[in-house]
């Protein structure tokens, strides 16, 4: 077992602070990552305060890790000590079910062990995530990062990437596909750059004016103003899918009506019931679905890191020091970021 710093809290209205954490010691199939940056997500922010009431503290939050291989197991093979490495919102599952058995550990039956909040079963304690100097997971869970990209604009996709691409793929979106996007935030921004990536025709939806030169910028191809009932109409029947970015409760009633026939809404931002209620007179008469998704699967986010490295994509970031953590959340909250927070762990030393 390792000492080593982080930062985290240890109530729902306490501040983050430096503290001293367990790392377990390097196990047969085991990776030991120094981390060099570790995004910042709305997730985290939530967990720290309680917001889903399932929090047990100390946490130490942070699922968007990028690092430094330091040490590996005696039976480890997928990386060696230099090799850069990442690990996103999963470090363990049961790995016998069926969705385990069909790389959709997102979804296991018996429980994914979250990089924060899950419980470690070597150190019998819970996990704690990439606000640290480093961590140590099975190698099975760890993820090869392209040589090419920027280390640090790497990091959000480990969850903001992962989150949208797992959609995109599962709705089979390629070339032609009609896409709208809805919400320009961390996940938005991704949406964007992944769908246009595989070749779609890729639409924002905004509430706010003025979106528009930095949706076209990361690769958009046109910009509706949500609030905009003529600009709403000229879209009507038209997407084959739509990916829900908006972490809060909204109507997606409006949406709905751009579908095309077939075409499915996917909520990936928010969790909780829906308000209004939702219309299903547009969803029958057009065979219309409302769905939802959740990250990816190890497999699945490795081949989105491998297909960010082909067609260099990366997260636009602000890169800041762990010191700043709750100032940046002060921010996040006031969607004050363009468009996803780093930290540079190297300020934790």
């Amino acid at each position: 077992m390792t000492n080593v710093k982080a930062y985290g809290t240890g109530a729902p209205d306490a501040l983050l602070a430096e503290m001293n954490i367990n790392r377990r010691a390097v196990l047969a199939n085991d990776i030991e990552i120094e981390i060099l940056y570790c995004g910042v997500c709305h997730s985290d922010l939530h967990f720290a305060k309680n917001d889903w009431g399932m929090t047990t503290y100390p946490v130490v939050p942070g699922h968007e890790i990028v690092g430094r291989v330091t040490n590996v197991g005696s039976a480890a093979t997928k990386l060696k000590v230099g090799d850069f490495a990442a690990v996103g919102c999963l470090v363990d599952s049961c790995r016998t079910c069926s969705s385990c058995k069909n790389d959709l550990e997102q979804y296991c039956l018996n429980g994914w062990v979250g990089t924060y909040g899950g419980f470690d079963k070597h150190l019998n304690q819970p996990t704690h995530g990439g606000y640290s100097q480093k961590i140590v997971v099975d190698e099975n869970f760890v993820l090869k990062v392209p040589a090419n990209l920027d280390l640090a604009a790497v990091a959000p996709l480990l969850c903001a990437g992962i989150t949208t691409w797992s959609p995109l793929r599962h709705w089979n979106v390629g070339k032609g596909t009609k896409v709208a996007v809805v919400g320009l935030g961390g996940l938005g921004h991704m949406a964007i750059k992944l769908a246009k990536g595989l070749g779609a025709d890729v639409t924002l939806f905004s509430r706010t004016p003025g979106k528009e030169k930095d949706a076209l910028d990361l690769g958009a191809d046109q910009v509706i103003l949500s609030t905009d009932e003529l600009q709403m109409a000229s879209v009507a029947g038209k997407f084959d899918v739509i990916i829900d970015t908006v972490p809060y409760v909204h109507d997606i009633n409006p949406y709905v009506a751009t579908l095309a026939i077939d075409g499915t809404l996917v909520l990936v931002g928010y969790l909780g019931g829906l308000d209004p209620i939702l219309n299903t007179v547009p969803m029958i008469m057009g065979r219309k679905s409302v769905a939802a998704s959740l990250i990816g699967g190890i497999a699945e986010t490795q081949e989105m890191l491998d297909f960010c490295g082909q067609h260099n994509i990366v997260s636009e970031i602000e890169l800041i020091q762990i010191q700043d953590i709750n100032k940046a959340y002060e921010r996040m909250l006031k969607s004050d970021v363009r468009y996803r927070f780093v930290i540079d762990m190297a300020s934790l030393k």
